[in-house]
């Protein structure tokens, strides 16, 4: 008997957190449901208006991309099984919703170890490096990233107020080998993830000038 079910395995999307040095994997945030739709935007690094005609053909540097994604969190699958999940019984959806404000949020320690090194007389205060963002759609999509904008709706509680149910809304911007340099590690995933565009390009069909009415360019 063939073990074929007639459904496709499901890839959930997501984020991973790993360190930015070594790309050593922190933690994995898996998207509960996929979303329906995301929305990407990217605008064109060109010539700045007013230079040379011959800049106008002329692209700086790599496009800059952000994507935009709703997922919703339930927290109701969870507690049909209880004896699993004893931190969704206790708290909700309270550990994941913070697991995914973290990634906007310096770690407390930080906080008060700089404010130790100000009190100390400390001039110039570096934030601590943070770790790297890596937005997974797929494994043809996988791309370094920083969450621009992140907002949750809350619409269901339990009776000491956690909340159940959510909407999240991320706003992710990829981060280029301009932003990270070409030898940091998310760098490099940034041109696998642009040479595997250039791979899917070459294998689109084109039906040719012919489908537009003209016979060449002159």
């Amino acid at each position: 008997m063939s073990g074929f079910t007639g459904s496709p395995r499901l890839v959930k999307g997501g984020i991973v957190v790993a360190d930015a040095s070594t790309l050593a994997i922190r933690s994995v945030i898996t998207l509960q449901y996929n979303p329906d739709t995301v929305t990407r935007n990217l605008q064109a690094q060109g010539a700045a208006a007013g230079a040379h005609h011959s800049e106008a053909l002329r692209l700086t540097g790599p496009a800059i991309e952000t994507f935009k994604i709703d997922a919703e969190l339930d927290a109701t699958d969870a507690l049909e099984h209880p004896d699993q999940n004893a931190a969704t019984v206790e708290l909700g959806l309270l550990p994941a919703l913070a697991v995914l404000e973290a990634l906007v949020n310096p770690r407390a320690a930080d906080l008060v170890a700089n404010d130790q090194l100000a009190q100390a007389g400390v001039i110039e205060l570096v934030p601590a490096p943070a770790p790297l963002t890596v937005f997974v759609w797929g494994p043809q999509r996988i791309m370094p990233v920083r969450v621009t904008d992140f907002s949750i709706v809350e619409d269901a509680f339990d009776p000491a107020l956690n909340p159940m149910r959510a909407r999240v809304s991320l706003g992710l911007r990829v981060l280029t080998v301009d932003d990270l340099g070409h030898q940091h590690p998310g760098g490099a995933l940034f041109l696998g993830a642009l040479q595997r565009r250039e791979r899917h390009a070459g294998r689109a069909g084109a039906p040719g000038l012919s489908a537009m009415g003209i016979g060449g360019l002159r």
